[in-house]
């Protein structure tokens, strides 16, 4: 049986990743892919790219990725990442697919829509900056797009494996399955409103997905859908968010510790 990795949203916290990365040759990985947002939010987005690049065996582009290559706002992540990095966030695809276990799996950041579209089983983005770009149906997330290139009478995928919540899902929809690994970087639970809450603590831990299959086999098989949830030094994280020039460390810093998200 051959391992996948799915990993997302790292943004830029390089102590979180080296620990997930730490746990993944502990388990034999087989496979790593990558869901985007490598950069923005924390302190260290050139170390994140380059060691993503360094372990990743298919890197998909993320919405955070997309804005710092377009919009010169993002000037402190596109000074620290340089020009090379840049380039190579602009190059990344939009989506990634493959058979395990005879199961058409499709992963990409967001949708199938774009890299911002939005689908949350969990809880309702009415009333968020997503409001215009909210998937009500998950029957929507395995379609086949202009977005993807893909034509209408295309395979639809069995399993949609997405990232951009930073909370982990996995359920059943129609004889199909969609999952969300959560975050390596800035973990949240959108059920937290107190931030003094102990509880707290168990949603701060880095999360990712293991499948578990034949990979590349279009044969039913077995298939299973691990979700790993990983404590790292988020103090350690901190220091080098203080140590910064970033501008909203505060924000950052309260999302570590609390996975409570602050707007």
């Amino acid at each position: 049986m051959d391992k996948i990795a799915i990993i997302s949203d790292i943004h830029g916290n390089y102590t979180a990743l080296k620990k997930v990365l730490s746990d993944m040759k502990y388990r034999n990985i087989n496979q790593l892919i990558c869901l985007g947002d490598l950069v923005t939010k924390c302190a260290n987005p050139d170390l994140v790219i380059d060691l993503v690049r360094k372990e990743a065996d298919i890197v998909i582009k993320g919405n955070c990725d997309e804005l710092v290559c377009r919009n010169s706002n993002y000037s402190w992540s596109r000074n620290k990442i340089g020009k090379e990095r840049l380039e190579y966030l602009d190059t990344l695809p939009v989506f990634y697919e493959f058979y395990l276990s005879g199961h058409l799996i499709r992963l990409f950041h967001a949708s199938p829509y774009s890299l911002e579209h939005v689908y949350n089983p969990m809880f309702s983005n009415a009333n968020t900056r997503y409001k215009d770009k909210e998937i009500k149906s998950p029957e929507e997330m395995f379609l086949n797009t202009e977005f993807l290139g893909k034509n209408p009478d295309a395979p639809v995928p069995d399993v949609v494996g997405y990232g951009h919540l930073h909370t982990p899902n996995l359920f059943r929809f129609k004889n199909k399955t969609i999952f969300n690994p959560g975050s390596v970087g800035v973990p949240m639970e959108m059920s937290n409103t107190d931030s003094n809450d102990p509880n707290n603590k168990f949603s701060t831990l880095a999360s990712y997905m293991i499948l578990e299959g034949e990979l590349d086999s279009t044969e039913l098989g077995e298939i299973s859908f691990n979700l790993i949830r990983i404590p790292y030094n988020i103090e350690k994280e901190i220091e080098d968010l203080k140590n910064s020039d970033m501008v909203n460390v505060d924000k950052v810093i309260h999302n570590l510790r609390t996975a409570n998200y602050k707007e």
